[in-house]
């Protein structure tokens, strides 16, 4: 959507949405293109690699939802989406809009009590997934009414409860006609954690995708440009990997490279990054803090032209060794779940401040506000707020319309993230104004993590903060309670730590327990978590 312009402000000046009122996002980023246009570059775990064609995704795309509408699902019915990153996630996601239906992305670490959630709350009647998924839903599947269908990618045959994607897939057609959707018309849930209460299903139309591309296109250097394949190791169950990377790649045309990293290797990103011929990367700030210290990572011989990365500030020292590793400036951006890049930096045509996330990307209007939406001076500390009618902006949150009431104050959208612009227009962080934590590029809501290690026989009151990392910007602290009788020691810290990694998700388990006598709290028995972490700054 972006034409290349002399300046920032005859590039923002000259900028107008494109947004058709019939539009659908599997069609775009998939049917529009050549039989033998490489859409995909997957290197399997044992090393071999495999080359999708966009004909290879269409027809797969297209006998996928043969096969979930022939089972009796319909329009706006969900499905959960439990894979990696391999090419059945990307024709799984194309088959689900093409039909019609809404996709659930979910991350392979969550534990049964988080899938349980997310596809009960979406009232999910398929999931699509391996066999690591289904032994994780084999337990929770009668808490789970809705769920009729499970396929399972890397089975043989059927079994008891699952079909077996593959033989199903043999029989279904290669034809079907795309469902006539509108722009606005839903088409994907990705599930965002909150401070209060459980997660909430962030719901999002099909033009989600034209609202991207912006965002994609600024902070990678006028993205596509001729030679373009982007990779990067955050999962297509988040936004970051699935709207940042893959659904705008595929809408251009370009090839999109991908393995599922059992954990991630900083020398084999280089590496990776070499043997595939990537080009473009996301990056999260945990990944690039990981790989700069990595000794000589010139001896890979990867050659990058653009590397974007949002999540936290990158600051100078990191910037510099952007430079110097990749011969390129890492350019940062900003958003959120229910309204992504809409904040960035673009080092060709605007200067990058180290620190800053960077300026309004085109088309969307970002101001700094107050708690009722009214804008702030210049220099003054606000929250971020997006003016409402954005593309990229979600519908709503899925089943919570007063969540979704509380989001919005006047004209804008509320971020709950705190800024302040400055005279020439870049926006700082300063941040969040509530308490969402950032471990390792994921944002994590206390709630969910305290409500499960309250399920642990040994913990009476839990509370969950975010404290300084080096490497992953914050890592989850618990303060327990523990029920009378008994005491905590390292073996039970490492007990409860390996029960949420277990129940919950490998990212959001405490990396440091701290037993208490009780918990600061208010009159009405809310925890007061600024003060723990006012403890936590106090001992530094």
């Amino acid at each position: 959507m972006l034409n290349r312009a002399a300046t920032y402000e005859a590039l923002t000046g000259g900028f107008r949405w494109d947004i058709p009122a019939r539009y659908n996002l599997g069609v775009d980023i998939c049917d529009k293109h050549g039989d033998d246009a490489l859409a995909l570059v997957h290197e399997r775990e044992d090393g071999k690699v495999e080359r999708w064609r966009f004909g290879d995704v269409r027809r797969h795309a297209n006998k996928l939802a043969n096969l979930l509408t022939s089972a009796g699902l319909g329009t706006g019915d969900r499905v959960g989406i439990l894979l990696p990153q391999r090419p059945e996630t990307g024709f799984a996601h194309v088959a689900c809009y093409k039909a019609g239906l809404v996709a659930i992305p979910l991350f392979t670490l969550f534990g049964e009590d988080a899938l349980a959630f997310r596809l009960g709350d979406a009232g999910a009647k398929a999931v699509v997934t391996d066999a690591a998924g289904l032994a994780k839903l084999a337990p929770i599947r009668d808490r789970l009414p809705n769920l009729k269908l499970v396929l399972v990618v890397d089975a043989a045959k059927d079994g008891q409860g699952f079909t077996a994607l593959a033989p199903a897939l043999e029989k279904a057609s290669d034809s079907f006609s795309a469902c006539d959707s509108a722009a606005d018309d839903p088409a994907l849930i990705i599930y965002t954690s909150g401070t209060t209460g459980n997660p909430k299903g962030a719901l999002h139309a099909h033009r989600v995708l034209l609202g991207h591309l912006p965002g994609v296109e600024y902070p990678h250097e006028f993205f596509p440009q001729a030679g373009d394949r982007f990779w990067t190791p955050a999962d297509w169950a988040w936004i970051g990997g699935l709207i940042d990377v893959l659904l705008p790649s595929w809408h251009h045309g370009v090839p999109v490279v991908s393995r599922r990293f059992a954990k991630f290797d900083p020398d084999e990103a280089f590496a990776f990054m070499a043997r595939h011929e990537v080009r473009n990367a996301f990056l999260p700030p945990t990944a690039l803090k990981l790989m700069r210290q990595v000794e000589n990572p010139a001896r890979h011989g990867a050659k990058l032209r653009s590397i974007g990365s949002g999540g936290e500030s990158l600051g100078a020292e990191l910037l510099d060794w952007g430079r110097a590793t990749f011969g390129l400036t890492i350019n940062e951006f900003y958003g959120q779940t229910e309204c992504n890049l809409v904040v960035g930096n673009c080092a060709s045509l605007v200067e990058v401040r180290p620190g800053a996330m960077g300026k309004p990307i085109p088309g969307h209007d970002v101001r700094i506000v107050d708690a009722e939406g009214n804008e702030k001076p210049r220099g003054d500390v606000g929250e971020v707020g997006i003016r409402r009618g954005d593309p990229v902006m979600f519908l709503n949150y899925w089943n919570n319309p007063q969540a979704t009431g509380a989001k919005y104050a006047g004209e804008f959208l509320l971020t709950g993230d705190l800024a302040r612009q400055d005279e020439d227009g870049y926006i700082w962080f300063v941040g969040r104004s509530d308490d969402l934590i950032t471990t390792a590029g994921y944002r994590v809501g206390p709630v969910e993590v305290e409500e499960c290690l309250l399920k642990h026989p040994a913990v009476a009151l839990a509370a969950v903060i975010g404290v300084p990392d080096p490497i992953r910007t914050e890592s989850i602290k618990a303060f327990l309670v523990l029920k009378p009788g008994r005491s905590g020691d390292g073996a039970l810290a490492r007990e409860i730590q390996e029960f949420v990694k277990t129940k919950l998700a490998a990212h959001e388990y405490p990396r440091a327990v701290e037993f208490v006598e009780s918990l600061p709290m208010t009159t009405t028995g809310k925890i007061m978590r600024r003060e723990l972490r006012a403890r936590e700054a106090a001992k530094v």
